[in-house]
């Protein structure tokens, strides 16, 4: 059973995906105000034996999916981590020696089922399939050994980007990585218990149902243990921070000519053990 944050007649609600729909748990815990709030008070597994057995509140067709962690403290990406990625660069480096990092605000993401936005500034929109981890323990210099206990949950994220927002300076892609609802995450947040959750599965990303971006986790140039404890180095983690971890090769933008999304197209991310987030696009 999965976690979900959603909205349905103008309200917002958290709780759990059940069989036909949703079933909103907030009401039954008003202490926790958000999914972060569930995290931090390290209360999955107490909210997800509440769901265990009852019937949807809100039926298929009557909610619409958020990000599952709503407010998280950080959104920190990974960027060129995976070999063929890094290829692309053509710099003649086998591996970077130190991972890439950016932030990202939370509000640049829909969830499940909604629209990725097209700006009118740019016609440059194009996806990016990853996998998210939410940290569900607080910690500093984190040893890589103990960083996977630190996890609470992962999610799916089509991190997009209007490329050529990215090149406005010399080293910043931040202004390119932040467009109102460019990119998605969810469905929902899976409880992670178990380290094979993570450290060999396969992602995959289709475009109008065309594999545009295909690896596995097992070929990240920095695992998911070496990102908490590098991260973790300079800034404290703390319960509900997100950490996008990385796209396989293949993005639009390494199509010749590149290959932008357009209104009408239909994204899929999928990944195994997580499930399949699905979004439109559409202009702003």
């Amino acid at each position: 059973m999965n976690l979900v944050t959603f909205t349905a007649n103008g309200h917002s609600y958290w709780g759990a995906a059940v069989d036909g729909g949703v079933l909103a748990l907030s009401d039954d815990f008003p202490q926790w105000a958000t999914l972060r709030n569930v995290i931090a008070a390290g209360a999955v597994a107490e909210v997800l034996e509440a769901a265990r057995g009852r019937q949807p509140s809100h039926a298929d067709g009557t909610y619409t999916l958020q990000i599952p962690v709503p407010d998280p403290g950080k959104i920190i990406c990974v960027g060129v981590n995976f070999p063929d990625r890094n290829a692309e660069y053509k710099d003649g480096q086998v591996a970077p020696a130190n991972m890439s990092l950016f932030p990202r605000f939370a509000g640049s993401f829909t969830g499940h089922g909604s629209p990725l936005i097209r700006p009118p500034e740019s016609e440059q929109l194009d996806y990016e399939g990853e996998i998210a981890i939410v940290i569900g323990k607080a910690g500093r210099r984190i040893p890589q050994e103990e960083a996977l206990s630190h996890i609470a949950g992962l999610t799916l994220c089509n991190e997009g980007t209007i490329r050529d927002w990215t090149r406005h300076a010399k080293f910043n892609v931040t202004q390119g990585k932040n467009w109102h609802a460019s990119g998605a995450m969810g469905p929902w947040l899976v409880p992670f218990t178990d380290p094979a959750q993570i450290l060999d599965i396969g992602l995959v990303t289709r475009v109008n149902g065309e594999v545009r971006q295909q690896d596995r986790t097992s070929r990240m140039l920095f695992p998911v243990a070496r990102q908490i404890a590098y991260i973790s180095t300079f800034t404290q983690l703390e319960p509900g921070d997100i950490i996008v971890t990385g796209t396989p090769t293949g993005a639009g933008a390494r199509f010749d000519p590149p290959i932008w999304l357009r209104p009408g197209d239909i994204v899929e991310i999928e990944a195994e053990g997580i499930g399949m987030l699905r979004n439109g696009v559409a202009d702003e």
